[in-house]
């Protein structure tokens, strides 16, 4: 069997994860928002916005509180990512 499209399992997975790549999307788009307010306070207190150990920080945070089963290394890696997307689109 080749074709999966009509195996209402594969469909139900699939649907399921569509679901929770949008609330990915979503939750990635709050952050969005929310760093950006946090940057125009920071400028207009005169604080620096990118404060490299407070993102060790939270790397690391996530990474004691990760249940799994995403590993240590995975989560930094997403991590990572994230930090680096965000100061992009707020820059």
């Amino acid at each position: 069997m080749t074709d999966s499209g009509p195996d209402p399992t594969i469909r139900e997975l699939r649907q399921e994860i569509s679901e929770v790549d949008r609330t990915i999307v979503a939750a990635v788009n709050a952050r969005l928002e929310l760093v950006a307010r946090l940057k125009r306070y920071k400028e207009e207190h005169g604080f620096a916005f990118l404060d490299p150990n407070r993102e060790r920080a939270l790397i690391e945070e996530l990474v004691r509180t990760n249940p799994g089963p995403l590993t240590a290394e995975g989560v930094r890696e997403l991590s990572t990512s994230l930090l680096e997307l965000t100061k992009r689109h707020v820059q």
